[in-house]
């Protein structure tokens, strides 16, 4: 026997324990908390492409659509309603609008939510009652014919963020500001040589700067409160490379703030930040999901002193763009990485990733040109 699942319906808000404009790495995180409702969770996405949109499929009831530059919970649609595995209780203020014992029809959508506009779908803010099947086979047939259309039965339920002029968003723009991203990281501007600055939600917040060999592992404390993770380097791996001598990293210990998508590198002599990693949390990597999204953006030199808009690369844009826009001309020789090396059996689209060195910045990239990591030192 399946427990019965209860929902309930909030338009242009979210449903259940899913709400509008949380973070991809957050519905995630509660997905696995959450094994004995979902033990098998579907992630679709294009993987030539970091910015097209995600979806969760959750059987047999829930798909969730995340956009592709924020990955934020853009739509949840509900289908299936009828499915007895599980059982699917949906409510809207505490009025039960389909369960096994009641079916939704076009009449009882009406009743509950009033008139709206003709169409094949009845649309209200936030919400929208289909009679159509998702799948495309079921698209073509013909319908059969009804007495009274307003017995037509409601096979899907789409949740979406409200617009500011009524009309539904468009499944490839991004969420609009709202409450559930207070707090949360907005955009990471990347100076070279100097740190970087971060900018939180709600926009307007003032900017907290971190800085190389000045901003201390309190200055961390205090502006960003304890990371979720801290751990003494372990990988020496890369100190072969290093031109001074390797005693210097002794005692080197991380703050991973991975709800912000970075790792800071402090100092164990100094405490201070040595260096910053910047995660883009790219689908089918061996990083994905450790990491929230961090929106970065490398800033070039303004043309003047008057310049308030200088030029910038995207976490988005091919590697070999922010390659000829840090030093153009021909690209370093790469280094390759493969994260799964420790991983035996783990088999992933992208496990192996390319490094490309700088004069204070270093990018790693997929073999599709996908930036998956910023390490400014």
């Amino acid at each position: 026997m399946f427990s019965t699942l209860e929902m309930d319906l909030r338009p242009g808000s979210g449903l259940w324990m899913f709400e509008i404009g949380t973070s991809l790495w957050n519905v995630l995180d509660i997905l696995r908390s959450a094994q004995h409702f979902f033990p098998q969770v579907d992630v679709k996405y294009d993987p030539d492409t970091p910015t097209t949109p995600i979806i969760l499929h959750l059987r047999p009831h829930l798909d969730l659509l995340f956009t592709g530059y924020q990955q934020r919970l853009h739509t949840i649609a509900v289908r299936k309603l009828r499915d007895p595995s599980p059982p699917l209780t949906l409510s809207y203020k505490k009025a039960v609008l389909s369960s096994n014992e009641e079916v939704l029809r076009r009449v009882g959508v009406s009743r509950i939510f009033g008139p709206t506009y003709p169409g094949d779908d009845l649309r209200y803010p936030g919400v929208s009652f289909s009679f159509e099947e998702d799948g495309r086979g079921e698209s073509l047939k013909s319908p059969v014919p009804l007495p009274d259309d307003r017995l037509q039965e409601v096979k899907r339920v789409i949740i979406s963020q409200k617009s500011a002029d009524g009309e539904q968003r468009d499944a490839l723009d991004e969420v609009a500001e709202c409450r559930v991203m207070a707090g949360e990281l907005c955009r990471a501007i990347v100076k070279i040589h100097e740190g970087v600055t971060l900018y939180f939600y709600p926009t307007g917040s003032e900017p907290i700067p971190v800085l190389l060999g000045l901003s201390t592992a309190q200055d961390l404390m205090c502006d960003l409160g304890p990371p979720i993770r801290t751990h003494y380097k372990e990988d020496d791996r890369m100190t072969i490379h290093r031109s001074g001598p390797e005693s210097d990293a002794d005692g080197d210990y991380f703050y991973n703030y991975q709800q912000h998508g970075i790792d800071f590198l402090i100092s164990g002599s100094t405490h201070t930040v040595k260096k910053i990693i910047l995660h883009t949390n790219v689908p089918g990597t061996p990083l994905f999901q450790r990491y929230k999204r961090c929106p970065w953006e490398i800033q070039g030199r303004p043309e003047d002193d008057e310049d308030e808009s200088p030029p910038r690369k995207r976490f988005y844009e091919r590697v070999e763009e922010i390659q000829h826009f840090i030093a153009p001309g021909e690209a370093p020789p790469s280094m390759i990485l493969n994260r799964t090396d420790d991983e035996d059996g783990l088999r992933l689209p992208s496990s192996t990733t390319r490094l490309f060195g700088y004069d204070g910045i270093i990018l790693e990239a997929t073999d599709s040109a996908q930036v998956v990591a910023v390490m400014l030192f």
